[in-house]
């Protein structure tokens, strides 16, 4: 009675660790979303009431600032007044698919607006990004935009290509290395099979 017991309570012992583990963890996470969409709507706020940004063109902004504040190579983005006028944003009807890649989502505008990428650094000019982000209503569906670092996979792929260029090379270098290593065999046994013949002659 007592050993199967045992592991019964060790089993509710964990069970009840690993529910108190994700609401902590859920915890953890809700004040940091809230803080990135309390900023979001700051700068979207900001946007319209002191740049006369359009709303849509607004949060287009303020998700690429996000966006690029997590590239490894900028810090944020800045967006002067000049961002939001005609040269630099625009609001297309689209009715059609974001783009014919992964984001083949139909939306109904397309949006685009310029910024400048202060690097991470603090030195150097500040990069030139465009945003685009996809819209149904007031709902954003799609995003992109000209990001400068590569993405991980196509480095990963790039070194995948390389890894394998390098073990064809090889392999092939070990054919030629037994091919001449029997061919050298054949010609040693041809040339003992040879003098033999002259000796019995």
């Amino acid at each position: 009675m007592d050993r199967t017991n045992v592991p019964r309570r060790l089993l509710r012992l964990i069970g009840r660790l690993a529910t108190f583990a994700a609401r902590l963890s859920l915890t953890c996470a809700a004040p940091a979303f809230a803080d990135q969409l309390e900023q979001h709507n700051d700068l979207v706020s900001k946007f319209v009431n002191e740049m006369h940004a359009d709303p849509l063109v607004a949060d287009c902004a303020a998700h690429g600032n996000f966006v690029a504040s997590t590239s490894t190579a900028f810090d944020h983005v800045e967006f002067p007044p000049s961002s939001f006028d005609t040269a630099h944003a625009s609001i297309t009807p689209w009715n059609d698919s974001f783009d014919e890649g992964k984001q083949r989502v139909k939306v109904d505008n397309i949006v685009t607006v310029e910024g400048l990428g202060i690097r991470q650094s603090g030195t150097g000019d500040p990069a030139d990004l465009k945003f685009r982000c996809g819209y149904v209503g007031q709902q954003m569906l799609a995003f992109s935009w000209n990001d400068p670092v590569p993405p991980a996979r196509a480095q990963s792929s790039r070194s995948s290509d390389s890894h394998s260029a390098a073990s064809r090379h090889k392999a092939a270098k070990g054919k030629h290395v037994t091919s001449s290593k029997s061919s050298k065999k054949a010609t040693t046994k041809s040339s003992k099979s040879t003098a033999k013949k002259k000796k019995s002659q």
